[in-house]
């Protein structure tokens, strides 16, 4: 199992992993979570697709995603601004260059016969540790993302805690909440599994999507 970031689809096999992570995203927010997705031919998508993000997937055997996020400059649009703008105190989120977003994280949560500290799912640990390794190597110090209260518990006993950018709100059914994640060296190393390993280094610098 590894962590690896993809931007786009160069090679058959990225083409693959891109479909299967969209599989992923269908099956937890559509099926399981019943969120108001688009969902294509078994496949969520969504406008900020369209806007050339990198995303960092956890990869089982040779071609089985089971983790994903996607990554987008946080000086561009963004989910936060323009889908949750409620979830932000000031309306706004006051992004900077060093800033990312990160939005549809998920995991397969069937994959159970590996686990890290206490009830964290290891491959929730892998895709902490993933997030943050990319945006360190890219230049980002503040990851922002919306979620929900459980999740936040989730990260806070991680190691990784948020710093919440407004109040909580009830989004449909949901008790969700914005704010900001370290991207530094002492988050990576409190997170990190064992047995970790990515492969961005050999991958090169896959560039995240440039804004005009």
């Amino acid at each position: 199992m590894k962590v690896i970031a993809l931007s786009k689809a160069l090679s058959c096999e990225d083409v693959l992993l891109l479909n299967d992570m969209h599989r992923l995203r269908s099956e937890i927010f559509g099926s399981r979570l019943s969120w108001n997705v688009t969902v294509r031919d078994g496949r969520e998508y969504d406008e900020f697709d369209d806007l050339q993000p990198t995303y960092i997937l956890t990869v089982a055997g040779s071609s089985r995603v089971v983790g994903c996020a996607r990554l987008l400059p946080a000086i561009g649009p963004t989910m936060l601004e323009r889908t949750f703008p409620q979830l932000l105190a000031s309306g706004t989120l006051n992004a900077h260059p060093a800033m990312v977003e990160s939005s549809r994280f998920c995991v397969d949560t069937t994959l159970r016969e590996r686990r890290g500290e206490g009830s964290l799912h290891y491959i929730t640990l892998m895709m902490f540790a993933g997030i943050i390794e990319w945006s360190l190597l890219y230049g980002y110090r503040e990851i922002a993302t919306a979620t929900d209260v459980r999740f936040e518990r989730l990260l806070l006993r991680a190691g990784w805690p948020m710093c919440r950018l407004g109040k909580p709100k009830m989004i449909n059914e949901t008790n969700s909440v914005a704010g900001l994640l370290a991207a530094d060296q002492a988050s990576f190393d409190r997170v990190r599994p064992p047995s970790y390993r990515s492969d961005f280094h050999l991958q090169g610098k896959c560039s995240l999507g440039k804004r005009p």
